[in-house]
């Protein structure tokens, strides 16, 4: 059971790099302790997110920061027990928040997110997934004609200088393209060249179907088993021993699980975030929609509403508290027309990030043959194929459709 590559991890990031490097006629091996797509994958809003070009950022008005000290918002919660072990990661994260360091990792991303949708349609056509993805963009929403008329003239200004499509809707015009609204919303922007997924579990699941249908081998297995022997990486998986002479780590928020013990100090830290599933009382949401002021997103999935939460700062393993969810849905009942809750308990998740709002693509710079690709900070599944693409470009000597350097591993001492 020797293989030339074992990938570390079977969300959406280890599934397309399994994927790409098949393709460039790699023996690998999929390793993860669960089933494809079963973690972070399975969680998100679904959205390929093409006209995200600005990161996530630390928020650094005077008016949030104080709104977010007082831990009662919907978008963010904080658990103050969490707090000493991520106050050197937040003050990192607050100062790569500068406007010039945000515009710089903008820059930076670019070119990944230029592509994200493209790589996924080349995906879902081989995987015959086309059910699962849908045209049509998202709905940014605004609950105050003042935070609209500010994001709006923003919004301009960034679709024409990426050739973004958007479209500025008021409150009729959002009512006529979502009849389902309730009151709530004074107007909305409309983003049209991402494309959203009603089960990104399942397209995950279906891309690794893809990968074992082309001889690719998918193993259950503990990455911490994860061994350098002599000239080889050793997993021990339930299915025995495998080796293989390179080893990608795409664990995402568990990531830190193999990185450390190797001696590599990466800071990344896990965003906590809950979703849960709704039945429809009103016409169903055509697109999925953010309601930018309180900070959680209604997506349709497959013939019911999926609301996902904003960031929670708590523990990884610390057990879920309910509260951001509970906010949420408050917000968002009457608005949508939320029905009877669909799943036994909310889902919960970790979002695998770093502080400079860039992932870790690369070669690790201490081991041989030891390849990393983690922390997409919000963006995994809009990510996943393009960062699989270019972290097999890399490891075959291939020309990069994206300049690496950013992303590499070493740029963190």
């Amino acid at each position: 059971m020797d293989f030339d590559v074992i990938v570390l991890g079977a969300g959406i990031v280890g599934v397309s790099s399994a994927l790409h490097l098949q393709d460039r006629g790699r023996r690998v091996a999929l390793v993860d302790r669960r089933g494809p797509g079963e973690e972070t994958s399975f969680g998100n809003a679904g959205l390929i997110e093409r006209s995200s070009v600005l990161p996530y950022a630390f928020p650094r008005d005077l008016g949030t920061l104080l709104r977010y000290v007082r831990n009662r918002s919907t978008d963010l919660y904080w658990d103050y027990k969490a707090l000493p072990s991520f106050a050197t990661w937040l003050a990192r994260f607050w100062w790569e928040s500068s406007p010039e360091r945000v515009e710089a990792a903008a820059r930076d991303m670019l070119p990944l997110i230029r592509q994200s949708v493209v790589e996924h349609d080349v995906l879902i056509e081989r995987a015959g997934l086309q059910n699962l993805a849908h045209d049509g963009g998202w709905l940014e929403a605004f609950r105050t004609p003042a935070a609209y008329e500010r994001q709006a003239s923003a919004a301009e200004v960034t679709a024409r200088a990426h050739g973004l499509r958007m479209t500025q809707l008021d409150a009729a015009q959002l009512l006529a393209h979502e009849p389902g609204l309730g009151a709530g919303f004074c107007g909305a922007l409309h983003w049209q060249d991402p494309k959203s997924i009603s089960n990104p579990g399942a397209l995950t699941k279906g891309y690794a179907r893809l990968f074992e249908e082309g001889g690719g081998t998918f193993l259950s297995a503990q990455a911490s088993t994860l061994r350098l022997e002599a000239d080889a990486w050793t997993v021990q998986t339930e299915q025995g021993r495998i080796s293989a002479n390179e080893v990608v780590v795409a664990l995402g928020p568990w990531s830190d699980k193999v990185f450390a013990p190797l001696g590599y100090r990466i800071p990344l830290r896990a965003k906590r975030g809950y979703h849960m599933h709704y039945a429809a009382t009103k016409p169903m949401l055509s697109v999925p929609l953010v309601d930018t002021e309180r900070g959680y997103v209604v997506a349709p999935m497959e013939g019911r509403l999926r609301l996902t939460t904003g960031v929670e700062i708590a523990r990884r393993d610390a057990p879920p508290t309910g509260i951001q969810l509970a906010r949420a849905e408050s917000a968002a009942r009457p608005v949508f027309g939320l029905g009877r809750r669909l799943d036994d308990a909310p889902w919960l998740g970790l979002r695998p990030c770093t502080p400079d709002m860039r992932p870790v693509i690369g070669r690790a710079p201490r081991h041989r043959g030891l390849w990393f690709a983690f922390g997409h900070n919000h963006h995994g599944l809009t990510l996943g194929p393009v960062t699989g693409r270019l972290l097999a470009e890399m490891m075959t000597g291939a020309a990069p459709c994206a300049d690496p350097y950013p992303f590499r591993p070493e740029r963190f001492r």
